[in-house]
């Protein structure tokens, strides 16, 4: 079994407030953690607001429902407001612009259940047997999406691209496009195990064990070939991943900071969902090192970020 790594423990001095913690300090340690339990702070939404901001220079929004604002500039917003238990997941995996930074704030605590779970991806990868590391070491994942208009026009500059434009998008563009099915598709890939932004050793961090485990799909992501992750796989990980990963027991004014691109977070069930209330914001370090799988100047890294809203999210 892979080491069990804890989030880093900083608990604030008499009088320290989350105000108090420099954009430096910050930056340290998260290279050197990248699993950060802040507890004393006292942070509520404008502090956590702004102690995310001098961590990150620009933010994301997960578009998901049932996330609801907390601010007026709309990046910090609500965790699901549902009750199951999460299975591990780096946030917004299943895109292209997973965010370096995964941050969460402690608003109300619940009374039972609810706890987060954190989960290191270079654990995981340590701790899986050997045959399994062999099969998915040069192996990438494959997300097919579908498209619409808005979309094409956001990333393409027209709702009805020729074949032309499909074939050869923007260099901004994190997509490349294909039909199947009569349908267009919009697609992008990532290696099966990643490289985290700090260390070389190989991490599992990406949508498989949410897809499979919480929304049922055995076609997102797909293996490179197109074929399905084999269910003998996804089992396995998630016994791994499920037996390495830590609880946080919330107390009110706790911040975690986690290193998006190494460490996957989960919940368990939650008894009752009032009492939790839990703060997010997720973002981009300036102090990141070039991704050679984003594209240069990519969109989400240049000013805050939100993704145009396919039409069932639009109706909602």
């Amino acid at each position: 079994m892979g080491v069990v790594t804890l989030p880093v423990l900083i608990e604030a001095h008499a009088g320290e407030t989350a105000d108090d913690l420099d954009a430096a300090r910050l930056e340290t340690l998260f290279r050197e953690h990248g699993a950060i339990l802040l507890r004393g702070f006292d942070a509520d939404v404008p502090r956590f607001e702004r102690l995310a901001r001098r961590l990150c220079s620009t933010a994301v929004v997960n578009e998901s429902p049932g996330r609801v604002l907390l601010n007026g500039a709309g990046d910090v917003r609500s965790v699901d407001s549902g009750t199951d238990a999460f299975n591990l997941h780096p946030e917004l995996s299943r895109e292209p612009w997973k965010p370096d930074a995964a941050l969460f704030a402690c608003l109300s605590p619940p009374g039972e259940g609810g706890e987060t779970l954190v989960c290191d991806g270079v654990a995981v990868v340590e701790a899986l047997p050997g045959w399994l590391r062999d099969a998915l070491s040069p192996r990438r994942l494959v997300y097919p999406q579908p498209v619409w208009p808005e979309l094409l026009d956001f990333w393409l500059g027209t709702p009805t691209p020729d074949d032309a434009l499909l074939a050869a998008p923007p260099p901004d563009c994190p997509y490349s496009f294909r039909w199947a099915n009569d349908r267009l598709w919009r697609v992008f890939s990532r290696p099966a195990l990643h490289r985290p932004l700090f260390g070389d050793a190989p991490a599992f961090g990406n949508f498989l064990l949410f897809a499979r485990f919480n929304n049922n799909r055995t076609g997102f992501p797909l293996l490179d070939d197109g074929s399905v992750v084999p269910d003998e796989w996804l089992i396995e990980i998630k016994r791994v991943a499920d037996a390495i990963a830590v609880p946080v027991t919330w107390q009110q004014g706790d911040v975690l900071i986690l290193d998006n691109s190494r460490y996957m977070h989960g919940r368990t069930a939650i008894t009752e969902a009032a009492e939790r209330r839990i703060a997010t914001f997720f973002g981009y370090v300036p102090f990141a090192p070039t991704n050679p799988e984003e594209p240069a100047n990519a969109r989400w890294r240049r000013r805050d970020f939100s993704p145009p809203l396919p039409p069932s999210l639009r109706s909602a």
